[in-house]
């Protein structure tokens, strides 16, 4: 074929699990109402997100955070099993490690 080298080449659709972009639950701590942000704990980690995307989140609620913005409010419920099942994968300490690097406040 015209333009491919000799080994396969994966369509860039067909990631492994590693290269997928996940949301993650965390429970808010913190609300900055005048910049439409927040801070959301996950374990030791502490991050800077907004909020922009959700309506009628309080301080201690569950959302779903992917590229520093809460997607959605979630019950605690689902947070839990949403997290127990990221620990079974040894997702969570992958994401903390690599936030801890430089977001944790």
């Amino acid at each position: 074929m015209p333009g491919t080298s000799g080994s396969a080449q994966r369509a860039p659709w067909r990631r492994s699990a590693a290269e997928m972009c996940l949301a993650i639950p965390a429970q808010l701590v913190e609300i900055d109402e005048a910049n439409d942000a927040g801070t959301v704990a996950l374990g030791p980690v502490r991050k800077r997100v907004s909020l922009a995307l959700v309506d009628d989140v309080d301080i201690g609620d569950f959302v779903l955070i992917h590229v520093g913005y809460a997607l959605n409010k979630i019950s605690p419920e689902e947070a839990e099993r949403t997290l127990a099942l990221f620990g079974e994968a040894e997702l969570i300490e992958e994401f903390v490690g690599e936030t801890a690097g430089g977001a944790a406040t």
